[in-house]
């Protein structure tokens, strides 16, 4: 809700893994989430996910007031396409944009009051995304990296003990193993819910961070396959 009363709907949309989901937020109440089916493209299913969820919440693309989108990390084509969808969107309503990081929302999914919360994304690769963050999933204490299990554990042990973290993630589902045999049977380990309406929901709490569309950018945090394939060409001349 704004500060003179009116209600803020959000249209939020998370395209950062095969599912994603998408996700109608009236000030920070979840109206409808959807999880997509990852054995469908975004091409193929978008278009009708978007016009579904707003019949079901009852609203039009007209009424939102503003968009929300998980900018990354993640897979690049998702990420282009979710983004580029909300860019469009926004564009034409005249509205504009928050950006949030899904590293961020499933540290906010997490939210422990014990324990440090490891945000975990499968980079493919043997890799993770991952960043660490404070039991309340807002404080940032170590920023996003793509790395290997092993080397995130390593560089995350100068800040907290890791039978003090608990982690949150498809990363962290897929090294589940891994974080056993590091850190014991007891390790916290959380399979990630869909992220839509949380972050809808941080957009309405941030209405700060809004942006023009053409200003969202994606968040990378490593460099895409063709980039390394140049590069180690480059290297080899």
């Amino acid at each position: 809700m704004t500060s003179d009363g009116s209600t803020v709907i959000v249209l939020a949309l998370d395209t950062t893994t095969r599912g994603g989901s998408i996700a109608v937020v009236h000030d920070e109440v979840v109206r409808v989430e959807h999880a997509g089916d990852p054995e469908i493209t975004y091409g193929q299913r978008l278009p009708a996910e978007l016009t579904e969820i707003l019949e079901q919440a009852g609203v039009r693309i007209e009424d939102i007031d503003l968009f929300a989108v998980a900018a990354g990390p993640g897979s690049f084509t998702g990420l282009r396409v979710g983004i580029a969808t909300v860019q469009g969107l926004a564009m034409a309503q005249g509205k504009r944009v928050v950006a949030v990081s899904a590293l961020e929302v499933l540290a906010r999914a997490g939210t422990n009051a014990d324990h440090t919360i490891g945000a975990w994304m499968d980079a493919q690769r043997g890799e993770v995304f991952a960043a660490l963050y404070a039991p309340d999933g807002r404080d940032l204490r170590i920023p996003p990296v793509s790395a290997p299990p092993r080397a995130v554990l390593d560089t995350w042990a100068g800040t907290a003990h890791a039978g003090q973290m608990m982690f949150i993630g498809d990363g962290a589902i897929r090294h589940r193993d891994f974080l056993r045999q590091e850190i014991g049977n007891h390790v916290q380990v959380i399979a990630p819910p869909p992220l839509a309406g949380l972050i809808g929901q941080i957009a309405v709490e941030n209405p700060g961070r809004a942006d023009l569309p053409h200003a969202i950018v994606p968040i990378y945090v490593r460099k895409s396959d063709a980039e390394l394939a140049r590069a180690r060409r480059a290297g080899g001349r």
